[in-house]
């Protein structure tokens, strides 16, 4: 049997795990499940490989002990089933790594936290010193506080996000399917997909209606786009379901293996790129157009000729040309009620009228990133 060599050698590997393979069919924590799982992490981090863990299954671990019998819709409800079952979910963490003496370390996540230069730094930072103490992150989503305009939305995309913020060598997801397949495997005719190197590889694969578990957020698309950001830059991808978790962590051929397409990109331009929804939207001339894109330039007040939507300073928003296009995303540095008495003049001009303060750029070409 040939191994995949990208796993076998990897230093640091980020694990993803949903809440269907952690969870019983009444919403509770399976401990069998969530056994089997830590049993074979403490295994590879006992052989010396780094594991940062993705987890799922705060809300469904908190549906049992609150009496709800199904994932519940409103937000509110959601993050108070999240508080309790958090909680209960890294206690179960703490005590099966800790009779290997292992130590966990609880890392919670919103959007904020990466994209706002300061935050990102600090949430690199605590990973690089839990990693180097010999903690493993057990990392989720914020969904205590976190709304619907600053949520990840799917703990996939999060991973992939994770796997760059931590420069891991692999990504491996477990899903409630064992493979990827070209629609749903009860179908008569479905096709297992063993290797995705192009996105030529996916195409006829219909994604709706697989993996689409009660207790969840994510389905298969939500997964396929996840190795599409961790690929991109460089960062293999096995998608496989719990119960191939040892031989999918000792590089065996099993479940899906996405191939890097790409190279190792900033990774707080990724998180700018792929983690957020932009809150309005700056409508470029042609030169800014061309200063973004092919001079790698910030944008200045001159070249912006309207602004749409309400945003504060620090939000993302989107960069288009005249005729709608997407062409970046990028923080702004002003509020949106600030710009329109700034658009199409010159820095020193806007300088020596209102004074110091109003002359920055609208978007920081170092925090900006030109999207496909």
């Amino acid at each position: 049997m040939v191994r995949r060599a990208a796993i076998t050698a990897a230093r640091r590997i980020v694990v993803k795990v949903g809440s269907s393979s952690l969870t019983t069919a009444a919403g509770g924590l399976d401990p069998k499940r969530v056994g089997a799982l830590v049993d074979a992490l403490i295994s590879v981090r006992l052989a010396g490989q780094e594991i940062v863990l993705v987890s799922s299954g705060a809300i469904a671990a908190g549906l049992a002990p609150l009496a709800l019998r199904t994932r519940p819709r409103d937000l509110a409800t959601q993050q108070a089933a999240a508080s309790v079952g958090q909680g209960l979910l890294v206690q179960e963490y703490a005590r099966l790594f800790g009779a290997c003496g292992l130590t966990v370390g609880q890392v919670l996540l919103t959007v904020d936290d990466v994209t706002r230069k300061s935050h990102y730094r600090n949430a690199s930072q605590t990973f690089d010193r839990l990693l180097e103490l010999g903690v493993v992150p057990i990392v989720n989503e914020n969904d205590t506080v976190a709304t619907h305009e600053i949520r990840f939305g799917d703990n996939d995309r999060l991973a992939a996000l994770v796997a760059h913020l931590v420069r891991a060598d692999a990504l491996v997801m477990f899903s409630d399917v064992d493979s990827l397949y070209t629609s749903n495997p009860s179908r008569p005719g479905a096709r297992r997909v063993t290797e995705v190197r192009t996105v030529d590889d996916l195409a006829g694969v219909e994604v709706g209606g697989m993996s689409a578990s009660i207790l969840g957020t994510g389905g298969m698309e939500t997964k396929i786009n996840a190795a599409r950001i961790a690929t991109s830059a460089g960062i293999p991808v096995v998608l496989t379901d719990a119960t191939a978790i040892v031989g999918a962590l000792a590089g065996d051929p099993v479940g899906t293996y996405f191939h890097p397409t790409g190279k190792r990109r900033p990774s707080r331009l990724l998180w700018l790129a792929h983690a957020t929804d932009a809150h309005g939207e700056l409508v470029l001339d042609a030169g800014a157009v061309d200063a973004v894109l092919r001079r790698h330039a910030s944008l200045l007040p001159a070249g912006v000729t309207e602004v749409r939507g309400e945003f504060s300073a620090g939000d993302p928003v989107n960069l288009v040309g005249q005729d709608g296009t997407l062409i970046a995303r990028g923080l702004a540095n002003y509020d949106s009620s600030e710009l329109p008495d700034l658009l199409g003049r010159h820095t020193d001009e806007i300088a020596a009228e209102l004074g110091e303060g109003y002359d920055r750029t609208v978007v920081h070409r170092d925090a900006l990133i030109v999207l496909p």
